[in-house]
């Protein structure tokens, strides 16, 4: 069996981007190697990067085209280059007719929804391009219960048709370190001792909601730790502390991770704060707080400013009376090894029918 991998690219990003790299490296650990390494179809591919050796690449040209016009070429594109490549099954991760296995990390129309903007003509192009791909394919794997019922509500896909598999985590990276090298960590990132630090990761704050957070927590005195690009007009409690590279040190070194998005299918961040040990403060329309124990997590009302205070003071007044978060923080095997052996077992049931 030949497995074939579609994303945007092969690089250090976000998103479906990181999640395909986490594949690429998992099917190389379980033996999808040599002759059988997966066929790699992206628009970019790092030629630098460890993972590109792992796969056989095939990139996709699309800068001529205007941006609109861009994904349902490569979609269109992608069915002769995967003939070509002989590849049995595709894994796609992102907007592609031709994928036998659909990975749903967010959807179109349950974006715009949520951020109440207006559907404009590309809109209508990405959300029929997505019905495509969610009709055509045997098994569209959600990243999030929210992304299950996305695809059931607004999409018609057949409940059988759906498999839930959380997104994978790295627990050798995101993992909790002791107090003195928290202290350490703490130190090197300019965190007093005695501060509050609720640790923003973002680089897109509008949607990560930044504006609401320093709503609603003006005056207080915590420490807004912005990592990732830098805020355009913090406000007095907000702090700037790079871009990094390394995040989960920031994790570790944090007293909370804070998030108060609009939409957000999954967040693996919430999952690697708390692999570190630092618990979220996180709106409930967060699709990953199904997947962290009530101990690990502090819940507010969506878009509710005064709730999000209320909420991040009982944090804090709870944070003096427990420990750190425990190891049975994150409620399902986050292993990249066990992701994909699921995906391998979904693959060969689809291929056994062709």
């Amino acid at each position: 069996m030949r497995i074939g991998i579609s994303a945007n690219a092969l690089k250090h990003s976000g998103g479906l981007e990181r999640y395909a790299m986490d594949l690429v490296r998992g099917l190389a650990a379980v033996g999808f190697q040599g002759a059988r390494k997966p066929a790699f179809f992206a628009r970019k591919i790092d030629t630098s990067l460890p993972e590109s050796r792992l796969v056989e690449p095939h990139r996709i040209q699309v800068s001529f085209l205007p941006g609109k016009l861009r994904d349902a070429y490569f979609s269109w594109a992608l069915k002769r280059a995967r003939k070509k490549a002989k590849v049995d099954v595709l894994i796609g991760c992102n907007r592609v007719e031709d994928s036998e296995i659909a990975i749903c990390g967010g959807t179109h129309i349950g974006f715009l929804r949520a951020t109440g903007r207006r559907e404009k003509r590309s809109d209508t192009r990405q959300i029929a391009l997505e019905r495509r791909q969610y009709a055509r394919a045997k098994v569209v794997v959600a990243h999030s219960d929210m992304m299950r019922d996305e695809l059931r509500a607004l999409y018609g896909v057949d409940v059988h048709k759906i498999r839930v598999l959380y997104p994978p985590v790295d627990g050798a990276r995101f993992s909790p370190v002791d107090a003195t090298a928290r202290a350490r960590l703490r130190e090197k990132l300019g965190f007093k001792p005695e501060e509050t630090v609720l640790l923003f990761p973002s680089s897109s704050h509008e949607r990560k909601g930044l504006p609401l957070i320093e709503k609603a927590l003006a005056g207080m005195n915590v420490v807004i730790a912005v990592a990732g690009r830098a805020p355009e007009k913090p406000a007095a409690n907000v702090r700037y502390v790079g871009y990094a590279k390394n995040i989960e040190d920031a994790y570790r070194a944090a007293d909370f991770t804070i998030l108060a998005s609009s939409y957000e299918p999954f967040g693996l961040v919430g999952i690697e704060s708390v692999m570190c040990g630092t618990p979220v403060i996180f709106p409930a329309c967060i699709g990953c707080c199904d997947a962290i124990a009530d101990h690990a997590k502090h819940v507010f009302k969506s878009g509710d400013a005064d709730d999000l205070r209320r909420t991040v003071l009982d944090a804090i007044e709870t944070r003096r009376e427990l420990p750190r978060v425990s190891d049975d923080a994150v409620r399902y095997d986050a292993s990249v090894d066990s992701h994909v052996r699921a995906l391998i077992d979904l693959a060969r049931n689809i291929d056994a029918k062709r």
